[in-house]
């Protein structure tokens, strides 16, 4: 409770690196913000010429849509983990001078990407409303329940990862591996082969890609059980971040 009064106390701290991250994340660029339309939208195109047409996987409807509603959720939590964990080294300099809660620079870092995923999503349900699928507006009631999910299990493990780049700089390096190798070992671009669910199930995050493509792409409300397992591995997570990096954070700027 204490870490969380201290942390409500320095929200506008939060606020302003988030502002801040969000503005310098296209400075000096022509099209500026709206990259964070354009980079999904490409990104979907790539994937869908790749696995319609030279890469054909004729047994999923819709490939397109079945792609892009797990590609979005999936963007945020890579971004959020691998710049995450190079957060606290990025403000080092912030980190010497003044006292404020470490934990600021992963939450505000995290939530930038969590903002960017939520713009991204405009172009998620442009492509759904002109593709004429539609929405189940019942199911798409849990889409924040989801998101909010999503972005507790990222924000454990940017926690846990910052704080341990700081004594092992080789991390951040290793997370872009990890990242891309994660990507491949969840059902994002492909179907989980019959047989083997019970090792993917291993993956929290493909309890959270089930939950997105059951309200956008299968128009159903998720299942119970399946949401409330991939909020109890995120709640988790996020305890585990939080124990891990109030521990180390005590010899951070001796580190820095």
């Amino acid at each position: 409770m204490s870490t969380i009064k201290e942390l409500y106390a320095y929200r506008q701290m939060i606020f302003s690196l988030v502002k801040k991250d969000l503005r310098g994340r296209y400075k000096g660029s022509v099209l500026g913000f709206l990259w964070t339309f354009i980079n999904p939208l490409f990104q979907l195109i790539v994937y869908t010429i790749v696995f319609t047409h030279i890469l054909p996987n004729n047994a999923i409807e819709k490939y397109y849509l079945y792609l892009f509603v797990a590609l979005i959720p999936w963007i945020f939590f890579s971004s959020a983990i691998t710049t995450g964990a190079a957060s606290v080294l990025a403000q080092k300099d912030l980190v010497k001078k003044i006292y404020f809660p470490r934990m600021v620079i992963p939450i505000s870092y995290v939530t930038s990407c969590f903002v960017n995923m939520l713009l991204s999503f405009i172009v998620v349900f442009a492509v759904i409303i002109i593709t004429g699928t539609g929405f189940n507006f019942l199911a798409l009631l849990t889409l924040p329940v989801i998101m909010i999910v999503e972005y507790i299990f990222a924000l454990g493990m940017s926690l846990l990862t910052s704080a341990v780049t700081v004594y092992f700089r080789d991390l951040e390096h290793i997370l872009g591996i990890v990242a891309m190798g994660w990507m491949y070992l969840t059902p994002i671009v492909y179907q989980i082969p019959p047989g083997y669910e019970k090792y993917f199930d291993l993956n929290p995050m493909t309890h959270i890609i089930d939950c997105y493509r059951t309200v956008l792409y299968s128009k159903q409300v998720p299942d119970l059980s399946t949401l409330l397992l991939a909020a109890g591995l995120g709640v988790f997570f996020l305890i585990f971040g939080t124990l891990v990096f109030n521990k180390l954070q005590k010899h951070f700027a001796e580190e820095l």
